[in-house]
């Protein structure tokens, strides 16, 4: 038995290893082209290049407009979060606070909307709003994101008020809190591990997102990093190296991002599922 179980662990070992290199060996060889000129990647994939120049990626930096389409990311996606975090709390307190009758009615339309595609509305979104000239925006693209992603937030928050006891927040009202004052400095605070699991959710998803901001996004200097990376491939084609260059400083601040808040994404999550 004692054989079978270390048989057991070597095979499963072994197959993790088998695991990790095939999904870690698209990355890796992406990392190695992106230093190569187009004809050693065609002459040789899979080799180690021969000097390892910067060039590609300065080509790609430049061609993309990296820094300023890094900013509209960042901007849209630190807006657009916080808004998902601040409108998604305070509603979902007002849904479990207030027992008015048409609550349970708001609880409901919330979630039904998120059965609804965003394909299913992108058109008549973009009717409305090039009429109105709001496109070309990040103002506006925020604004999307905060009509499709406060549904989600609310219904999550909702689930981890209702755990939370009523008695402190009355003590805090017998002190002489305010009402805003209560949600703010007592039950907001004790909603961090469901906000680390609602914000990681949305950066990731806001982030990477192309189809919205293709459709709103419309001038060069606007473009996000999933839309420069997706012009300059239409420009790179068959330049493989700085295409190559690009994938890399487009997947470079998510990898960043995770590398930095590794531990309060894994204790968010943890925190947040057991809630």
């Amino acid at each position: 038995m004692f054989k079978f179980k270390k048989v057991r662990n070597m095979i499963l070992f072994l197959l993790s290893i088998v695991l990790f290199v095939l999904y870690l060996f698209p990355f890796v060889l992406i990392i190695l082209n992106s230093f190569k000129d187009r004809l050693a990647i065609v002459k040789d994939p899979l080799g180690l290049p021969e000097s390892w120049s910067l060039q590609n990626y300065i080509d790609a930096f430049n061609t993309m407009n990296f820094g300023s389409a890094f900013m509209n990311s960042l901007i849209i996606t630190v807006v657009s979060v916080t808004l998902i975090v601040l409108f998604g709390a305070t509603l979902a307190y007002f849904l479990v606070r207030w027992k008015w009758k048409f609550n349970s009615i708001i609880l409901m339309v919330l979630v039904a909307s998120m059965i609804i595609p965003f394909q299913a509305l992108m058109i008549p979104f973009v009717q409305v709003y090039g009429t109105l000239d709001l496109l070309n925006s990040i103002w506006t693209l925020s604004f999307f994101y905060l009509g499709f992603g406060v549904s989600l937030a609310t219904f999550m928050y909702h689930g981890f008020i209702k755990n939370i006891p009523v008695e402190l927040e009355e003590a805090a009202m017998i002190d002489g809190a305010s009402k805003f004052q209560v949600f703010w400095r007592i039950v907001f605070p004790m909603l961090a591990p469901i906000t680390t699991t609602i914000a990681i959710l949305d950066v990731l998803w806001i982030w990477n997102d192309f189809l919205l901001p293709s459709l709103v996004l419309i001038s060069e200097e606007s473009r996000t990093i999933p839309l420069s990376t997706f012009y300059f491939f239409g420009k790179y084609t068959s330049n493989y190296g700085p295409a190559m260059a690009a994938l890399v400083l487009a997947v470079i601040p998510v990898l960043a991002f995770y590398l930095v808040a590794q531990k309060q994404i894994i204790k968010g999550v943890m925190e947040g599922g057991i809630k």
